[in-house]
């Protein structure tokens, strides 16, 4: 049955464009002359919002210029039309994709240093100087009224909407094959963390970079079309505040979803049209998409979202009342018995992560001082200290958040430490986080299939999801609490293969209990996928139960070393960490 619907689920949207393809020629022929006008235009709304749907929803960036890449597109549709360049309207189309891609991949680039407000003011102030710049020089070809030529086959405005319903059709699929991929994984994960992002061996960069560009070539592949629309296009179809209005439905509809985006272009071109046919002045359509837009805002939440959280929490009762409890195996421990041909490690084996005389200073702070530490193969390490003995910074340094430190990281004999976090991940250094990192746009199997950079089957994904406790791979991740959403990180962490996973407070979240549980799969982890653990623990149930060697720091120095019981049982430690009450339990 499951894979029944992974089957169906691939070849859905193929039949979903086929039938769009085959309404659009329906309704090209139905319609008057006037609605399938306005019908362009709702086609052309729709691109450029589904372009805003991936900057601003999926990667989570303010971008107020949308129309303004619009408008490169149509500059060079027009300028490729009066210069009757070779390939006709749809290579001209093409080419002021392209244009507009490279725009935005230019004005992405403050998107790198700066954020919110910020940049929200970059890029309005980067539409407002187009929009001067448009006024004073106009179109190609608008002075001598040289309309832009369309597709032989697609001449008349009937014929030229069945051309752009295609051309949607197409931009919609590109769409949505990107946010299934590994790409559009990227850019929801940035948007919720970008400290997550690298550690999983992403470069932000590159994620935000190509949200702009994928984004901006959407919105100059509308601006090309409204040119073929219109004939002769004008610097007032792309002025900053219809920039500003686009952003705003964008939001307010929850355009990262694609027939939420088409949703939003019909009410781009619906509510001035209904404005008109009341009497009421269309600018008067801005002021509406405000409200709605202040509405999404404060609510903070979208109409796509809202439809979608109904009809998940109507499927999952419905799959509750359905379940059988009978069929719930009670040996989960199974899953991951350790592989028969699994050879001990050797004595002498050299260590698989390396630290050497660690040192980070905060100003007149030293954080940590002269810290060295092994890790053996396939061992788990424990790292414990009272509040303030410098685990997090460790955890930061060695990991690459905190470039700036003295002393060296080697992992597998490899000298580690100039490297990015990205670029460690990469190599086989992954960690968590002890908040959570873990995008709620994503579902589980999205997730892990990013955090683990190579192809999983889906019976090896489940059986990992299934062994930590963790939901199957459809649930979406904004329905799973925080503790599980801990476990689903460490789950996508291990099937990633590292050599050395470094996990901060993994059970934060859950039970003693739980812990417990928790601590006896953890034990299985090293052999069967062949990986050193570093944990950092306050429970010192679980550290007991799983790290057979433990390093205690204590004011940003190695306080202890060595085998559990020989650190849990010295004095020092025990003064300065777990007090005379604990270690007598």
């Amino acid at each position: 049955m499951l894979l029944a619907n992974r089957r169906l689920r691939a070849v859905l949207p193929v039949i979903i464009a086929v039938v769009a393809i085959g309404i659009g020629w329906g309704l090209s022929v139905g319609l008057s002359g006037y609605v399938v006008y306005l019908a362009i235009s709702m086609v052309t709304a729709t691109i450029s919002i589904l372009g805003l749907g991936i900057v601003t929803g999926s990667a989570g960036i303010i971008a107020l210029c949308q129309l303004t890449f619009a408008a490169i597109g149509a500059w060079v549709v027009a300028w490729l039309n009066v210069a009757q360049a070779p390939g006709g309207f749809i290579v001209w189309l093409i080419a002021g994709g392209i244009v507009a891609s490279l725009a935005g991949i230019i004005i992405g680039l403050p998107a790198l240093r700066l954020r919110g407000v910020n940049l929200a003011v970059v890029t309005l102030g980067f539409a407002a100087a187009f929009d001067v710049l448009l006024v004073q020089t106009q179109f190609p070809g608008q002075k001598d009224g040289l309309s832009v030529e369309r597709p032989s086959l697609f001449s008349s405005d009937r014929e030229y909407f069945f051309f752009a319903m295609i051309v949607l059709v197409v931009c919609a699929l590109g769409v949505f094959l990107l946010q299934r991929s590994r790409v559009g994984s990227s850019w929801k994960a940035v948007a919720f963390s970008e400290r997550g992002t690298a550690a999983v061996g992403q470069s932000v960069r590159m994620a935000k970079l190509s949200a702009f560009a994928v984004s901006a070539a959407l919105g100059g592949v509308s601006g090309g079309l409204l040119a073929g629309q219109v004939g002769i296009p004008y610097a007032s179809s792309f002025t900053p505040i219809q920039s500003l209005a686009l952003y705003i439905l964008a939001i307010m509809s929850g355009a990262y979803l694609i027939d939420m985006a088409i949703f939003g272009g019909i009410l781009w071109v619906l509510v001035p049209e209904l404005l008109k046919r009341w009497g009421v002045p269309q600018d008067w359509g801005f002021v509406v998409f405000g409200l709605l837009g202040i509405q999404a805002l404060t609510s903070g939440s979208n109409l796509g979202e809202g439809i979608r959280g109904l009809i998940r929490k109507r499927t999952k009762r419905r799959a509750l009342a359905s379940a059988d409890p009978s069929s719930v195996s009670t040996s989960v421990l199974d899953v991951f018995a350790v592989p028969e041909a699994a050879e001990p490690v050797p004595a002498d084996a050299p260590p698989v992560l390396e630290v050497r005389s660690l040192g980070v200073q905060f100003g007149a702070l030293k954080a940590l001082e002269d810290v060295s530490l092994q890790v053996r193969p396939r061992s788990i390490m424990g790292l414990i200290g009272p509040n303030g003995a410098g685990k997090s910074t460790f955890v930061d340094a060695v990991s690459g958040f905190l470039p700036q430190h003295t002393g060296e990281v080697l992992l597998d004999g490899e000298d580690i430490t100039r490297l990015t976090p990205a670029a460690r991940a990469r190599r086989g250094l992954r960690r968590t986080f002890q908040q959570d990192r873990v995008p709620p746009q994503l579902t589980v199997e999205a997730y892990v299939r990013f955090v683990a950079r190579k192809r999983l089957d889906i019976e090896e994904l489940r059986d990992a999801l299934t062994f930590l406790g963790c939901p199957p791979p459809e649930e979406q991740l904004a329905n799973v609490d925080v503790g599980t959403r801990r476990l689903i990180e460490v789950a996508a962490a291990v099937l990633s293969g590292p050599k050395v996973l470094i996990l901060d407070e993994p059970a934060a979240g859950l039970s003693h209990e739980e812990h417990l549980q928790f601590g006896e799969r953890l034990t299985r982890i090293p052999s069967r996928f062949d990986t050193a653990i570093v944990i950092i623990e306050h429970d010192l149930d679980l550290v007991r139960t799983v790290c057979t060697e433990i390093t205690v720091l204590d004011f940003g120095r190695v306080l202890a070393q060595g085998g559990q019981q020989d650190v849990l049982d010295d004095p020092a430690v025990i003064a300065a960490y777990m007090g005379d009450a604990e270690i007598s339990s």
